[in-house]
């Protein structure tokens, strides 16, 4: 965890008044796994249920872009080695661990989203809005975004089926991943 990163302290802060014990993931230091380094995870989520997440946050604003010129996407992009990585992760973990790239939107003040959305979070005088991919989920349906920079992304339609708010990962939402029509009918946000 990066303690500079308002969108990490956003999440774990969301995390925490869910009841989830939720470790900080020190960055300062990559750890080595057959000699190439290993991006670790921004944090580790122990649950009720046995719930059991390797997460790694990227923070977005919502929507991008300079005043007059906003781009009204909701970003999906993530670099391949932290998808990679985070995927190594949760293997190494164990049994029952998952990796979950977690979507930390800040959403402008000009954006009205209805109060009851699912994990929408004020911290610190900003809105949040907190959605997650299962990592394995994510490397099924990614495409190569800058072969430059070394960076994926979802294709929008892609990304609309299979996010989901936190909270499903975290238990409080199990009665709609149940219902295969109902998590078919979801919509973003």
């Amino acid at each position: 965890m990066d303690r500079h990163n308002h969108y990490e302290r956003a999440f774990a802060a969301f995390a925490r008044q869910t009841g989830t014990l939720t470790l900080g993931v020190d960055e300062a230091r990559r750890c080595t796994l057959d000699a190439s380094p290993l991006k670790s995870p921004d944090f580790l989520l122990l649950g009720a249920n046995d719930v059991r997440l390797a997460v790694d946050v990227k923070g977005r604003r919502y929507p991008s872009g300079p005043a007059g010129k906003r781009r009204y996407v909701w970003e999906s992009w993530s670099t391949g080695a932290d998808v990679d990585g985070l995927a190594r992760w949760a293997g190494l973990l164990g049994d029952g661990y998952l990796g979950v790239l977690v979507f930390a939107y800040h959403v402008l003040s000009e954006v009205e989203l209805p109060a009851e959305t699912p994990d929408l979070w004020t911290f610190q005088d900003r809105r949040y809005l907190f959605r997650a991919v299962a990592v394995e989920d994510y490397r099924a349906h990614l495409r190569v975004r800058s072969p430059r920079w070394g960076t994926v992304a979802l294709a929008t339609r892609d990304y609309a089926r299979i996010v989901r708010p936190v909270s499903a990962y975290l238990g409080e939402l199990d009665d709609v991943l149940a219902n295969a029509q109902e998590r078919e009918s979801w919509t973003f946000p």
